[in-house]
């Protein structure tokens, strides 16, 4: 059988537009992403019918979603399904199992972040660490997991050095 070359110039990819995350509860997501993160709700909608079904090819998906908009331009979309009824409430991932991702934000204080996440339930998966080596070198991150188990890393910058000499 004979392997098929991808002829990437009949197509471009332009930009990501969002990210989408299910969740087992729409309004405990918002709190934390709006209320706690301070992402903008760009709006909400209920999808069901046909339209969910050949969107996502799930039968009988019915969705209840939200779409925030995070500082920078990506948006996050929160999705909780209210059908099919067989629909796996909680799944327990973890970053080594195929099938997961996670979302990189960068933020401009980790400790403050970790600080306000572990007040809406969410936890880390481990403890901050400073990249050493490589593109990212210097900068903090750590992966937490929300309530549902899904992975979001957080990023800081390095700091910049406050004092500096000047030569006379």
């Amino acid at each position: 059988m004979a392997k098929r070359k991808v002829n990437s110039s009949a197509f471009q990819v332009f930009a990501a537009d969002h990210t989408g995350i299910t969740v087992a509860s729409l309004e405990r997501s918002l709190a934390f992403w709006r209320d706690g993160l301070g992402f903008e709700l760009s709006h909400s909608a209920h999808q069901t019918g046909e339209l969910a079904t050949e969107i996502t090819g799930v039968a009988g998906a019915e969705i209840r979603l939200a779409v925030l908009k995070a500082p920078g331009g990506h948006k996050i979309e929160l999705l909780e399904y209210l059908a099919p009824p067989d629909r796996k409430k909680h799944v327990d991932l973890r970053p080594c199992d195929v099938g997961s991702v996670h979302v990189a934000l960068l933020v401009d204080d980790l400790d403050a972040v970790l600080e306000s996440i572990a007040a809406s339930g969410w936890k880390g998966a481990g403890k901050p660490q400073t990249l050493t080596t490589g593109p990212n070198a210097g900068k903090r991150v750590v992966y937490v997991r929300d309530p549902d188990g899904t992975t979001i890393e957080f990023m800081e910058m390095p700091k910049q050095n406050s004092s500096t000499d000047f030569a006379d």
